[in-house]
């Protein structure tokens, strides 16, 4: 395949960025937005309904706007219809050889990829597209799953606590419980440094002591369990235990290997402004199906 302009990234910006100007885009594994990643109130593009939301925190609700894994999902949608993903998710890895992008799965090479202007945003999995400055300390940020064996219902859909270990908790509907449960799980988000992550006193384990403290020192208690002699309610301690941690690291400084490869480093909030002015072959599309999302 050859094209003038070829979009490589496996982010939110990136599938924008190859909607806004209409160029193919090439990734390997998706770099989807989480759960509890929101818009900014007020933002409807790619005729999202205009239904406002808002989070509850300690004394207050924030608006919200729309979730930015539904935003993925219609600029994925259009952009695979209009067909500028040209490898869909067969691809494992990428491969720039100084003259052409080669991509491959697991098993074997899928196609190769020439270009006159690559427009690198990122992929852990793309390789000799950019050459990165090592840091003394990588710095990542951590995502700690935490599962409520009781104590989990309850109406708090974030807490921020403005500290680098733990900075902030999201609880979400349990994927563990079929259907739409009150039992609700937690995610921590930490910015740690690489030895930090080998720092026991930064483990899953203390991010779920410290999330509990969090919890306890705002209020937050377990399920009741009855009343003291006084008249005050008394409850359970709250029980948990660590799904998983997901860490994603944090790139240095990058330098592009070639002339014709610009590595990108526009802001989602700058994408955004443009994706709502955008109108090329793939809103035409989104247009006349007119999509909607209950």
């Amino acid at each position: 395949m050859r094209f003038q302009n070829i979009v490589v990234g496996n982010t939110l910006s990136a599938l924008m960025y190859s909607y806004i100007h209409n160029f193919p885009v090439v990734f390997t594994k998706a770099e989807m937005p989480r759960r509890f990643d929101y818009l900014t109130h007020g933002i409807f593009p790619l005729l999202i309904p205009e239904h406002n939301h808002s989070l509850k925190t300690f004394n207050e609700r924030v608006a919200v706007g729309p979730s930015k894994q539904l935003l993925w999902d219609r600029l994925y949608f259009s952009l695979s219809l209009n067909g500028l993903v040209p490898v869909s998710n067969l691809c494992r890895n990428i491969r720039f050889d100084g003259e052409k992008a080669i991509c491959s799965n697991e098993y074997s090479k899928i196609c190769e990829i020439k270009f006159d202007t690559c427009h690198y945003f990122g992929d852990h999995n793309a390789k000799g597209f950019i050459r990165e400055k090592k840091l003394d300390d990588d710095s990542y940020i951590c995502y700690d799953y935490i599962a409520f064996n009781s104590g989990g219902k309850h109406k708090i859909d974030y807490i921020d606590t403005s500290d680098n270990f733990v900075s902030k908790i999201w609880f979400y509907s349990s994927d563990r419980i079929d259907g739409n449960t009150p039992v609700r799980d937690a995610c921590a988000v930490s910015k740690l440094t690489g030895k930090q992550l080998l720092d026991f006193d930064y483990s899953e384990t203390m991010a779920r002591f410290k999330v509990l403290k969090i919890m306890k020192d705002n209020g937050m208690r377990g399920r009741q369990s009855g009343y003291t002699k006084k008249g005050t309610p008394r409850h359970y301690d709250f029980r948990t235990t660590s799904i998983r941690r997901e860490t994603s690291r944090i790139r240095g400084k990058l330098t592009a290997t070639s002339p014709n490869i610009q590595i990108k480093t526009n802001s989602e909030e700058s994408m955004l402004r443009l994706l709502q002015n955008a109108h090329n072959s793939c809103s035409t599309i989104l247009e006349a199906l007119h999509v909607s999302t209950p």
